[in-house]
């Protein structure tokens, strides 16, 4: 095997690895950025690139008020006090300066932005900015930049992976095995900087880790690699048990365990008024379906058996929703494919509905019943609905199988505040550092989903931790 070496070794070129080379190599340091994809870019070829950051020239000049401090106080009521202090500080003191900073490197945002955004629980004031491509609009800028960084101080190599760590005795990282279109090579470096994303879409791993099952939308590069590998030398765990489950997703036909994000109901009430009722395995109905916060649906789900749940409607709802039922599927669409989609089953009354859906038929008849008589009575809905167009009476009936669906992984390598990677008892493994969603969506947003804690960390601790290991190979 052949052997190179390099100040700095980043794996991984996505939203938190391509600002970290970036800055390591204006920094002085000469690095090596490997990507197993065949592209970098990672999981921003699918994000809607969501960024949050209080005061910003951005909110200045819409006569915005907003201070960090505010910023971490929002996320601490968000999530409960579940997200790491010491990151979340570090976090939201650089947010600022990183959106800033895209400004004058030329991102194109959308000129709504900063919004306030409701799509999980909304923050205090408008901090929320994306660009009009999405994260397309991100790796655009991060592109231009890696390019105008010379050849000589970033190496970029796609379609390689790292396939092992090396450690001298006393745990020291010493280099890192990689493997691309020529084999195997050694890089000697004292600095591994671990940015290959979450494992949302491995499932044993997934399973293991989260403890729950998963249907996915990650990218299929998201296999959890640095943290396997991490692992084997000694890496501990942090935010297990923090996983909140984004809330409903079909089952793609063709593979139970990934989901197509194309054809997915809007559970907004404000986007869609609900007809349906939400069953669970039991027939059961487990939370209001016009229940104003995606974050209680989402706990509610979490509690379910398998996160999985059928959305039960009739030929009204079919007809008279909108928009559809389902995205991208016009009301004839979704007749048609009844028995053939394997989540979708459609009957003329609900005891065959539920033995073909795997639904327990007293259970669904009992709830959709009682939904019914509540409405016909004037009585308060059971779990306190409010919006309720029509009783569900008109056959067909029809059952879609939902499951909480996962776009990122809350559970990540264990740090320190500096990002070092640490064993379980917490010493730190020198030489091997963490950033992005490696690190896990809970170190940064806790139990919960807060608006741009996903992206805009991985960017700013990106930059920041690329400073910081360029300064440690050419201090000063």
């Amino acid at each position: 095997m052949d052997s190179v070496e390099y100040d700095v070794l980043v794996v991984g070129a996505g939203t938190a690895g391509i600002p970290c080379a970036v800055e390591a190599a204006l920094a002085g340091a000469r690095v090596l950025l490997v990507e197993k994809d065949a592209r970098i870019g990672g999981t921003l070829h699918i994000s809607g690139g969501h960024m949050s950051a209080a005061g910003t020239r951005r909110q200045r000049a819409k006569g915005i008020t907003d201070t960090p401090e505010r910023h971490h106080e929002d996320i601490r009521r968000i999530s409960n006090g579940t997200a790491r202090e010491d990151i979340v500080q570090r976090a939201v003191t650089l947010a600022p300066q990183t959106i800033d900073w895209l400004e004058d490197h030329g991102f194109d945002f959308a000129p709504e932005t900063p919004v306030l955004m409701h799509e999980h629980e909304p923050y205090s004031v408008p901090r929320t900015y994306y660009g009009r491509d999405e994260g397309l609009s991100i790796l655009r800028v991060l592109t231009r930049l890696l390019d105008e960084v010379p050849a000589d101080a970033v190496e970029l190599r796609t379609s390689t992976a790292l396939t092992a760590l090396h450690a001298d005795d006393s745990g020291r990282v010493t280099g890192a095995t990689v493997t691309g279109f020529s084999g195997d090579q050694h890089v000697r470096t004292g600095t591994v900087v671990l940015a290959t994303g979450g494992f949302a879409s491995e499932p044993e791993l997934f399973e293991e880790v989260e403890g729950v099952p998963l249907v996915s939308a990650a990218r299929p590069t998201s296999t959890g690699d640095g943290l396997l590998i991490a692992r084997e030398l000694g890496a501990g765990l942090a935010g297990v048990g923090r996983y909140l489950p984004t809330f409903g997703g079909m089952p793609d036909a063709r593979n139970h365990q990934r989901t197509n994000l194309t054809e997915r109901s809007s559970f907004f009430v404000s986007e869609r008024a609900p007809y349906e009722v939400y069953v669970d395995r039991a027939g059961r109905r487990f939370v209001a379906e016009d229940h104003p916060s995606i974050d209680a649906k989402e706990r509610a789900l979490l509690a379910t058996e398998q996160m999985t749940f059928w959305m039960v409607l009739d030929d009204v709802a079919r007809r008279e929703s909108n928009p559809p039922v389902v995205s991208g599927w016009s009301p004839e669409d979704l007749k048609d494919r009844a028995g053939k989609h394997p989540a979708v089953h459609s009957a003329d009354d609900l005891t065959t509905l539920a033995e073909l859906a795997g639904i327990d038929p007293e259970g669904l008849e009992a709830s959709v019943t009682e939904y019914n008589a509540a409405l016909a009575d004037g009585r308060p809905d059971p779990l306190g609905r409010t919006i309720r167009p029509a009783p569900i009476q008109e056959p067909p009936f029809f059952a879609l199988r939902n499951h909480g669906i996962t776009l990122l992984t809350f559970a990540g390598l264990a740090v320190d505040a500096d990002l070092a990677v640490c064993r379980p008892d917490g010493q730190v493994i020198p030489g091997l550092y963490a950033v992005g969603e490696i690190i896990g969506n809970a170190a940064t947003a806790g139990n919960s989903f807060c608006g741009g804690m996903s992206v805009t960390p991985a960017i700013s601790l990106g930059r920041w931790l690329g400073r910081r290991v360029g300064a440690f190979t050419h201090p000063g």
